[in-house]
């Protein structure tokens, strides 16, 4: 094993997609290290997609399609199987007690929806509702339509889709797919961000329209003034590891 990880340049990596065989909307592409051992790359995996180390099964394929391998050794580099840029990881999750079998990810209408009662709501600070109220009573309807519907939109005037961008609370990292007016939720602009990791809440959609896509889990709408755009790249807890 250490002769074979010698042979293999520290900083050498590929950038392959990774497929999900239980979330068939699941596709992110992922840079690997190739002195990274097998059993490291399904650590970093299992950040992304959910499903457990000792329940992985990788295949890797080339940009053709065509099988290349089954990465059965966890203990050897990744690199022993040749993968190049544009080649395909896909996971396979041996478990047949996951909550990722049967396609459930990829169903939405399985989610519980959160509701809260009116009286609850009327007890909170900060509600859309209680922003009605503050605004002057003079001319309310025309008034309170135009400053509503441009709620926050000064904000969005530096970020753009594509942007790599941080999310608060949390400094949840990701890239932005849309900017501007949502109808299905509060008026005023949004930003829907794709998270690096499943940390969101949903997939692109939200109250059954769709803004954008990515894989489940990953996606959230949040109002500008929580997103910082700039030089975010995706964090990697497992890179000091690789080298």
């Amino acid at each position: 094993m250490a002769s074979v990880l010698q042979q293999i340049p520290a900083d050498d990596s590929v950038l392959v997609s990774v497929t999900h065989a239980n979330i068939k909307s699941f596709l992110a592409d992922v840079r690997f290290y190739l002195q990274m051992t097998v059993e490291a790359v399904k650590e970093k995996l299992w950040k992304k997609c959910g499903t457990s180390v000792a329940s992985m099964r990788l295949e890797l394929y080339d940009d053709s399609g065509a099988k290349i391998a089954d990465l059965s050794d966890d203990m050897k580099p990744f690199g022993f199987y040749s993968p190049q840029d544009g080649y395909r990881l896909h996971v396979i999750d041996t478990d047949p007690s996951s909550i990722l079998a049967g396609g459930w990810m990829d169903d939405t209408s399985n989610v519980e929806k959160y509701t809260i009662s009116e009286e609850a709501y009327d007890k909170r600070d900060g509600t859309f509702k209680k922003f009605k109220e503050q605004l002057p009573h003079k001319h309310t309807t025309t008034s309170e339509a135009k400053i509503c519907d441009n709620y926050m939109e000064d904000l969005c005037a530096h970020i753009k889709v594509g942007d790599r961008c941080q999310v608060e609370p949390g400094e949840r990292r990701g890239i932005v797919k849309f900017v501007g007016r949502a109808e299905t939720l509060a008026s005023g602009f949004w930003v829907g961000v794709q998270f690096d990791e499943p940390v969101g809440k949903h997939d692109g959609m939200v109250k059954g329209k769709r803004y954008f896509d990515c894989p489940p889990l990953h996606g959230a709408m949040v109002r500008p003034d929580k997103v910082k755009v700039g030089d975010y790249p995706e964090r990697d807890p497992f890179e000091e590891d690789e080298i």
